[in-house]
């Protein structure tokens, strides 16, 4: 066996030919897959929302699944799941939040103008009384890039008015590259920055472009339970009020200031931008219900031939949004079809055919993580504390909303990365004529928005696979439009269901591909690096000496 070396984006990796792969490859059955994703966005699962009467049930399912695919338990003590503490915060009631300008009070509804979160700080009562707004355009302070949203204005007991997204989402240039997000441009980021200032609360303003979704999934997913990681000080990552506001409102915010939020929001895109009082208070009374439960992430495992104490990983979450504010329908229940019983339900049909193959090398681990839907808890909790050491995990690759609109000739992975692992994803789908298309959003934070992020914020080498939109019927401009119609019609809302009609050609060219490259990587000696000016490759090089 000779060693081959590759680089298709400029990186160095050397890899070994895989061993026994079976000349015709695994055999997968979109049906059963389908089947799957029916069962577990049914009804009855009820949206599979984390600490509610339908986790059990979820955990029960995909355990029996996994054991029906053949895999064994690979949780803790040799059991199939991972205890997983989260802080489970509801608001009491509707909050009352009112704003006031000039004396003419405005009273502001929940899921209508604005969107309010149940406070993650631990405390079981907000109480705003008069806070003044105070615009910080985008909130950002980036001294690598010298660039300071703040210029030293005390924010202690206001509220920050923040838009979305970076500053050079509008113009497609500037110092944080252009079109593509970077961590800045996260809302998550832009609550923990307020919290480090000492924000009595944060207002995100959304629009449909920046955010990359619609004001329905923002309030679906804000409006109901909220989740966090047990934290030693919630209050350093977290403002009391953190909420989002409809563009209209803020529109007339600026223009009862003055201002022209247009016109504010192209001066918030320069380095010399300085944050702006807007004449305006809040107002905010409301209760939150708190306490710390315990949720699960569920975990199959096939022990390795040869090196069982190194390790890939396939991953998805199993939770959605569960039960919420209902559609125009009248809809209260989330059922997260695509995203993301599709995830599990391929998982699990990996799992049987790498079951049912000659062992590889390394351990394969399946990892249905819990919480992702409220900022990738789940897996922030395994990279915190894994199961099997990080240090010997060879790669990780996710899979979040994998079903696509039908088989295409190309496929990609969510934001912009550069590691080994993608080379290998690359040259595997290139051996079966399918070309890489970086993705063509990247100015949604898609890399910040899954759970593979978790993992290379550890150094592990992750990624999270997406179908192509080059569609073989219809090409680039049908995958776009349908790609589109989905975010906007049903991502995050209940008509996200299973429906027989779905386009499932996309399955069995995309299991083949995830198959090949986790088993070209378990069956190697390599060990995938990232890019040398990667952010998480100081973190993963601190462990090298543990790898053999």
């Amino acid at each position: 066996m000779k060693p081959k070396l590759f680089s298709s984006l400029g990186i160095s990796l050397l890899l070994f030919a895989p061993l026994s792969v079976p000349a015709a490859g695994p055999a997968f059955d979109p049906a059963r897959v389908s089947q799957d994703i029916k069962a577990l966005s049914g009804d009855p699962f009820e949206g599979r929302g984390p600490a509610t009467p339908a986790e059990p049930r979820t955990i029960d399912y995909i355990v029996s699944r996994m054991k029906a695919a053949g895999l064994q338990p690979g949780g803790p003590k040799h059991g199939w799941t991972q205890d997983v503490p989260l802080l489970k915060a509801d608001i009491v009631g509707a909050p009352s939040v009112s704003l006031t300008t000039g004396g003419t009070s405005q009273a502001l509804t929940q899921g209508n103008e604005i969107a309010v979160r149940a406070a993650l700080t631990g405390q079981t009562q907000v109480d705003v009384a008069g806070a003044p707004l105070v615009f910080v355009g985008y909130g950002v302070t980036a001294p690598e890039r010298n660039w300071d949203d703040y210029k030293g204005v005390d924010l202690r007991g206001k509220i920050m008015v923040v838009l979305v997204n970076d500053p050079d989402f509008e113009g497609g240039e500037g110092d944080f590259g252009g079109k593509t997000m970077t961590y800045y441009g996260r809302w998550t980021y832009k609550y923990e920055e307020g919290a480090r200032r000492g924000a009595a609360g944060v207002l995100v303003i959304h629009e449909y472009a920046p955010a990359s979704y619609g004001w329905a999934t923002v309030k679906n997913s804000n409006t109901i339970t909220n989740f966090d990681i047990v934290r030693t000080d919630p209050k350093a990552t977290h403002t009391p009020m953190e909420a989002w506001i409809q563009r209209d409102l803020a529109v007339d915010l600026f223009k009862a200031a003055g201002m022209d939020f247009d016109a504010m929001k192209k001066a918030a895109q320069r380095r010399n931008f300085k944050p702006v009082a807007l004449g305006t208070t809040l107002t905010a009374h409301y209760g939150v219900k708190t306490e710390t439960i315990v949720s699960h992430n569920i975990l199959g495992r096939l022990p390795g031939a040869k090196h069982p104490g190194e390790t890939v990983i396939y991953s998805a979450h199993w939770d959605h949004l569960g039960i919420g504010l209902p559609d125009a329908k009248g809809d209260r229940i989330y059922n997260g079809a695509r995203d993301n019983a599709s995830g599990i339900a391929t998982m699990i049909e990996l799992g049987r055919a790498f079951a049912k193959a000659p062992r590889t090398d390394r351990s394969i681990v399946f990892l249905a993580v819990t919480a992702e839907e409220k900022g990738l808890l789940g897996s922030e909790y395994y990279g915190a504390n894994p199961v099997y050491p990080l240090a010997t995990t060879a790669g990780m690759i996710n899979m979040d909303n994998i079903i696509g609109e039908g088989a295409a000739k190309d496929f990609t992975i969510s934001g912009v990365a550069r590691l080994g692992l993608l080379d290998m994803l690359v040259a595997e789908g290139g051996k079966l004529g399918r070309t890489y298309t970086p993705d063509p959003r990247t100015e949604t934070g898609g890399f910040y928005r899954s759970d593979h992020f978790s993992m290379a914020k550890q150094g592990v080498p992750a990624i999270s696979f997406k179908p192509g939109l080059d569609l073989l019927n219809g090409g680039v401009v049908r995958g776009k439009a349908l790609s589109d119609a989905y975010t906007k019609e049903r991502y995050h809302q209940p008509a996200d269901e299973w429906s027989a009609t779905w386009d499932l050609s996309s399955v069995t060219p995309d299991l083949t591909l995830l198959y090949n490259t986790g088993r070209a990587l378990a069956d190697s000696r390599a060990w995938p690096n990232w890019s040398s000016d990667s952010e998480f490759k100081a973190t993963r090089d601190k462990s090298a000496a543990e790898r053999k």
